[in-house]
């Protein structure tokens, strides 16, 4: 029987298959992700070519459909628009039919035109990858069963399957659902572990969406970003050039009158303040869930059980139920109500685009003020590091 070219012991083709597909991975979240949909680096022509014919051949997808999509959960991010958010279809409809959602999306000629600019346009775009997108991996199906005889047909199967499952599945299914937040951005992103190897630094999700043009993942010293990993090696060879990264917070002394630079300081840094508001409603709500149990009794208190979580969530999205028993708790609790309705009143600062600069300084210098005279230690605290940040 036909053992192909390569006669390989077993363990030998699974880290063929892990090798190559690997490579497709990185190859999304570098090429795709980090420089075509986002523009946070520059690549050599030859490893973007690269990246290029290694996706054709290896998975099919076009370029402009995968950045347009992309740039399209970005920018409907958990609505009804958004081409695969579970928080609006379901964990089930995108997990299992994430790439069902991506390809009935590729065909919307809407979403192209107004999300796929700045992608390849060259010959050998227009007449073979585009046009013929499934050839690829219909030469990669024959390569493979002449290199490793009838096994060919199950790597080829994995190679296919591969990028719909961990991509389509995992990351937009998932990586919007179920893990650990650094960053209390507008939608429910998340990161699904601090380590970043299997997609490549996909995993750091919440990251991503934070500061979405960065090229960087990671953002605490126990994360690992792999694809930023490749991309340190590629830029020290002089074949790739950084663009942006995650800023990190930069402070200086208190400022006593806050100022244009103060407030663009504080727009740059709003997930640090904003990661920081909410583990100090988080806080306060546990010392205040002990005043309570003193002055209420341990049984009134019960029912006030498991709101943390709600504490930073949009009251719009929220129950009846839920909502009513935060108001509840916010009658009971001065501290909690007085963080709960600031932070709301900060968010102001960065949302309102109709507001002067001027406006907004002195918005914020309002607030800084209310904050220091509250008498509640976690608001004057917060205040005193939106006094010290700086660009």
């Amino acid at each position: 029987m036909y053992s192909g070219l390569l006669d390989l012991p077993w363990w030998g083709y699974v880290l063929v298959t892990l090798a190559l597909t690997h490579v497709t991975i990185a190859a999304v979240t570098i090429f795709l992700h980090r420089h075509q949909a986002h523009r946070a680096l520059d690549l050599h022509p030859v490893v973007s070519h690269f990246f290029r014919f290694w996706l054709w051949f290896t998975t099919g997808m076009v370029t402009k459909q995968w950045a347009a999509i992309h740039r399209k959960h970005h920018a409907k991010c958990e609505t009804a628009d958004d081409p695969h958010s579970p928080q609006a279809k379901g964990l089930k409809k995108v997990f299992f039919e994430g790439a069902e959602l991506y390809r009935a999306e590729a065909k919307n000629e809407e979403t192209l035109r107004r999300y796929g600019h700045g992608t390849p346009d060259d010959w050998i775009e227009r007449k073979l990858y585009s046009r013929h997108s499934a050839l690829g991996v219909s030469i990669l199906l024959v390569l493979n069963v002449v290199l490793f005889g009838p096994i060919g047909l199950t790597i080829w199967a994995v190679q296919m399957a591969w990028i719909p499952f961990w991509a389509a599945g995992v990351i937009n299914g998932v990586g919007h659902y179920w893990g650990y937040r650094n960053f209390d951005c507008a939608d429910a992103s998340t990161n699904l572990i601090p380590w970043g190897i299997i997609v490549g630094g996909e995993e750091l999700h919440n990251n991503h969406h934070s500061f979405a043009t960065s090229a960087k993942f990671s953002t605490k010293w126990h994360e690992f970003d792999l694809g930023w990993m490749y991309l340190r090696i590629l830029s020290a060879l002089k074949l790739a050039t950084i663009k942006k990264v995650i800023p990190k917070p930069r402070f200086v002394a208190p400022k006593p009158v806050l100022d244009l630079d103060s407030l663009q300081a504080v727009i740059t840094h709003r997930y640090d303040l904003l990661s920081r508001y909410a583990a100090s409603l988080r806080r306060t709500y546990g010392e205040e869930l002990k005043a309570l149990k003193q002055r209420l009794g341990k049984q009134e208190v019960q029912r006030f059980k498991g709101l943390a979580g709600l504490l930073n969530a949009d009251p719009a999205k929220l129950g009846a139920e839920r909502r009513a028993a935060l108001e509840t708790l916010f009658k009971e609790s001065r501290p909690l109500a007085t963080l709960h309705a600031m932070r709301d009143e900060l968010a102001q600062v960065w949302e309102r685009t109709s507001a002067s600069s001027d406006q907004l300084v002195k918005q914020l210098q309002d607030w800084c003020q209310r904050a220091e005279a509250s008498g509640i230690r976690q608001l004057e605290e917060i205040a005193l590091r939106l006094r010290r940040y700086a660009v």
